[in-house]
């Protein structure tokens, strides 16, 4: 009986997780009883081979080991499924200091890819390059679990697991299975196929399907010849179901009932899901409210997709959001925005893409192919090839890496959607007295009134981001050098820099470059930028929708660029941001959301805000 239901209660836990990862069920009993009673029995059916070749015999993609099978296995014998241990768990920004810090897990590593390095800190770099040949991933869903806990793992299997090598036409399949009970992580390896006494043991290494056959090939390129380096990079805009994929329809105004409508003419009511417009709009045009209905300004924290139903029933009232912003607040999207319009450079050298403001960006998931050739055409320079890899939707660094390690940039792919950005390798340093000289961002809000016709506005007072150490092209996972957001990290220092400071130490620092003409560049980014969002209908562009207003925030760079010998400043937009933490807006404006608010919702001119289209 107690079998019976410890094995209900297993089943009620991890049903789901079963059925998602593709585990027949014919083993799932046998799991069960594996785990409760902690049987790790691959011994039994298989053995770790290391492959002897002649000397300079081995490529750098042919595996250094290979599993055996010491037995016969039947698919369908519910027994012949086994747990595989794992060997280290990490994330990939902490490799480092992992293995500094536990000198037997660097030893085991050693062992594992063969290193011939002699001294800590050789081997540490030969495990960092060759680690993305063993490594996989997963990732928790969970609603209970915080946006960082469900940021991807990366883990190495035991030897055993680690040595099962690829075949396109796989024996067997590996997959991560979470104990829920314990938090605890394995590997679980089951036959695909029927394997006789002395088959070797093969799992595919990238599973699923994919459209384009090229993209499976590249993510494959740590362990196989890969014949396409030298292939066109060049990059057309997708077509609107790519737009539409992974996202809710919003509905779009009705723009025959919108065109008489009429504006409150007293006091503005605003109910704002957000504390700090609730705390600091205090300007005597307008009142907050408790209740929707009564209200004429809705502001909201999370996505509002009904404009047409709004149009209808509350034509009067407004909204803090655009039909399709998202087509500028993801990466993947921003980038085909950005590039819209820009076909090719005019400087004659293919490897400088436009707009020059937009880094050069890939989708991991769908470009890969042309990343990679991008990444041999600049190899084959001799120019730099680091590049930062971040999730389409996240913000605050969270599951973003920069490396210059193609084999890392292969991998990526398995553990979710990201862009590839070419990362700013000659940036414009300011100098910290306490400090020397950091990298550091510039935040600008951008208020969108009005699209076709176009109104858009941005907040004169910008917001500076600095990074806590001197800047220099290594020690990528160095946070406090590379990155420049420090207000979420725990025990770490927050450097605070006004605006009007911040230009007047510019102006010493950097007396040949006017801000005032820095920030034109950055201006007409803006400009450019909405003009091609709003240039195309929905859902491949921002909706005409009387009714919206919106706020976001532009996070650029400065870079150092060269023309006719001239050293110059060069703008990059680096992301836009959906409902950015305005907090310390308010704290070092306090009259910032009146002011916003006046320009959005009262047809007002203010100093504190520049019109750009």
């Amino acid at each position: 009986m107690d079998g019976i239901s410890s094995y209900s209660a297993f089943l009620a836990a991890h049903k789901p997780q079963l059925v998602l990862s593709g585990v027949p069920e014919h083993f799932w009993g046998i799991l069960c009883k594996k785990i409760k009673d902690q049987i790790f029995d691959s011994g039994s059916a298989f053995q770790l081979v290391k492959i002897d070749y002649d000397e300079e015999e081995r490529a750098p993609y042919d595996p250094l080991w290979s599993v055996m099978a010491i037995r016969d296995i039947d698919r369908m014998n519910s027994s012949h499924i086994y747990l595989i241990d794992h060997a280290w768990t990490f994330k990939a920004n902490s490799i480092r200091n992992n293995l500094r810090n536990v000198p037997v897990l660097l030893e085991r590593m050693c062992n594992l890819i063969q290193a011939t390095s002699k001294t800590t800190e050789e081997k540490i770099d030969e495990v960092c390059q060759c680690i993305w040949k063993y490594a996989n991933t997963y990732a928790i869903e969970s609603e209970e679990l915080s946006v960082e806990d469900r940021v991807p793992v990366w883990y190495v299997m035991d030897e055993l697991g680690s040595g099962i090598t690829h075949s396109d036409n796989p024996n067997f399949r590996i997959v991560p299975f979470i104990h829920i009970p314990e938090q605890l992580t394995y590997t679980l390896l089951f036959p695909i196929e029927n394997v006789e006494e002395g088959d070797i043991i093969t799992r595919n290494f990238v599973e699923g399907h994919y459209s384009d056959s090229r993209q499976r090939e590249a993510m494959l390129i740590p362990w196989r010849y890969y014949e396409y380096f030298d292939d066109d990079f060049s990059q057309e805009e997708p077509g609107a179901n790519y737009f539409l994929e992974g996202h809710i329809v919003e509905s779009l105004p009705d723009l025959e009932v919108l065109s008489v409508r009429e504006n409150a003419s007293t006091k503005l009511k605003v109910f704002s899901e957000y504390e700090f417009i609730n705390q600091y709009l205090t300007a005597s045009e307008f009142e907050i409210v408790d209740n929707e209905n009564d209200a004429d300004i809705l502001w909201y924290t999370s996505h509002f997709k009904t404009f047409r139903e709004l149009s209808v029933a509350s034509p009067h009232k407004f909204v803090n959001q655009f039909p399709f912003e998202y087509v500028i607040t993801i990466k993947d999207l921003l980038a085909i925005i950005a590039r819209r319009g820009h076909k090719q450079n005019n400087d004659g050298d293919k490897l400088v893409t436009m707009p020059a403001w937009l880094p050069t960006t890939f989708n991991m998931k769908t470009e890969l192919p042309k990343l990679v050739s991008y990444y041999m055409q600049r190899k084959k320079q001799g120019l730099d090839n680091h590049w930062i890899c971040k999730p389409y939707n996240l913000a605050r660094g969270l599951d973003t890496y920069i490396t210059n390690n193609l084999d890392f940039l292969c991998r990526l792919p398995l553990s979710g959607p990201k862009v590839a950005q070419k990362y700013i390798e000659d940036p414009v340093l300011f100098e910290r007295p306490d400090v020397g000289l950091v990298k550091f961002d510039v935040r600008y809000v951008v208020l969108l009134k009005s699209v076709n016709p176009n109104e858009l506005y941005v907040y004169n007072n910008f917001f500076l981001r600095l990074s806590n150490k001197a800047f220099t092209l290594d020690n990528f996972d160095d946070y406090e050098k590379h990155f420049t957001v420090m207000n979420y990290s725990q025990g770490v220092s927050l450097f605070k820099l006004l605006c009007n400071d911040f230009k007047e130490a510019w102006s010493n620092q950097y007396p040949d470059y006017s801000w005032n003409e820095v920030e034109k560049s950055i201006l007409q980014m803006f400009a450019d930028l909405f003009k091609s969002a709003t240039a195309v209908d929905a859902p491949c562009g921002i909706a005409k929708s009387p009714q919206s207003r919106a706020l976001y925030a532009a996070d650029i760079m400065l870079c150092w660029n060269e023309k006719n010998g001239k050293k110059l400043i060069q703008p990059k937009l680096l992301e836009v941001n959906w409902m950015p933490d305005c907090r310390r807006a308010c704290e070092y404006y306090p009259d910032f959301y009146n002011d916003i608010f006046s320009v959005m919702f009262l047809d007002k001119e203010v100093n504190t805000c520049t019109k750009v289209l």
